[in-house]
């Protein structure tokens, strides 16, 4: 059985106090979860030891960071390594964000290094793909996405993957006003299972987590977490207050 997951990822927001507010506010709203069913807050890099500290002793809530460095170490001012990653407790990390796409021309090559070295260091990748507006109106995202997840996933042996979450983006819907239907994210979603399933085998696609990173948020959550294919979902600003995480997570079924 997949795992359904739901990541919090908080972007560049709150100061230290507000961030262990949040957390504080989650962690006492008494949820229990599941069998299988997990919560990722990937957390900005300063505030990861404390989430940690938090986070440790609530079954199912993990520690997540945005991102990591493509290299392993060395003279790269400003960059945070895997193994860095690794060493203060963190679980998941997001790689592949469409805003690391855009905003620092992250290429399909250098998210294939930075999921080895997440992997290498035993932590769980949450690698998006998705597609732009353009690319959409020319009905042209099958074949979008399918490259991205050539040219960064398909170097993995089958039990790499094992520990590799995905999350579908639908770029031309986030900030822009139009929204994609809970069809239209099966949809991909049915897609993206199929193209694992075509190069990893059946089993593998089944037991993969494909989450939708579309601006999730209570009033969608119930809908986009009942279709089949929708393993759970990767939230951008719903996640930064705690009763609309909580309500989400709680969709979960």
């Amino acid at each position: 059985m997949r795992k359904k997951i739901v990541a919090g990822n908080w972007k560049m927001n709150l100061t230290l106090g507000q961030a262990e507010q949040l957390i504080n506010d989650i962690l006492q709203a008494g949820l229990r979860l599941k069998d299988g069913q997990e919560v990722v807050m990937a957390t900005p890099f300063p505030y990861l030891l404390k989430a940690k500290s938090l986070l440790k002793n609530t079954p199912g809530f993990y520690l997540g960071a945005q991102n990591s460095a493509s290299e392993k170490s060395g003279a790269y001012t400003g960059e945070v390594s895997a193994e860095m990653l690794q060493s203060v407790g963190v679980d998941y990390v997001i790689l592949g964000h469409s805003e690391r796409r855009e905003y620092f021309q992250e290429s399909n090559a250098t998210l294939a290094k930075k999921i080895d070295l997440a992997l290498a260091n035993g932590l769980k990748p949450i690698f998006c793909c998705g597609e732009p507006l353009e690319v959409r109106k020319a009905e042209t995202q099958n074949e979008y996405v399918a490259k991205q997840l050539e040219e960064s996933l398909y170097h993995l042996t089958e039990e790499q993957l094992k520990n590799v979450v995905i999350a579908y983006e639908p770029i031309w819907a986030i900030g822009t006003g139009l929204t994609a239907s809970a069809a239209q994210a099966q949809d991909m979603h049915a897609f993206i299972r199929a193209q694992i399933a075509a190069k990893y085998g059946r089993e593998a696609a089944l037991r993969t987590s494909i989450l939708y990173g579309g601006s999730a948020k209570p009033s969608n959550a119930e809908e986009l977490f009942a279709c089949p294919d929708v393993d759970g979902g990767l939230i951008g600003g719903a996640s930064l207050v705690a009763a609309d995480f909580l309500a989400i997570i709680q969709k979960l079924g």
